[in-house]
């Protein structure tokens, strides 16, 4: 597998959203290694983007991501 950059990564996120969590953990790990690489501290989501843009499903978004040891925010 290559590295993929950041943007990628978080592409693949929403994919994997939009697929019910089809291989989210294995997108998650990705975009964690990514952000290490880029020295990005945050991952930034469209909420547009999301199946559920709602603020329960942000958050529910954000304690997940949170788990795995990835910090998430929202677009304006």
């Amino acid at each position: 597998m290559t590295d993929l950059t950041l943007a990628q990564a978080i592409d693949n996120i929403y994919a994997s959203i939009k697929n019910d969590n089809e291989d989210l953990d294995e997108h998650i790990a990705a975009l964690k290694q990514a952000m290490a690489r880029e020295d990005v501290k945050e991952a930034v989501f469209e909420p547009s983007k999301l199946a559920q843009s709602n603020r329960q499903g942000r958050k529910l978004m954000q304690a997940y991501f949170r788990k795995k040891g990835v910090a998430v925010s929202f677009a304006s």
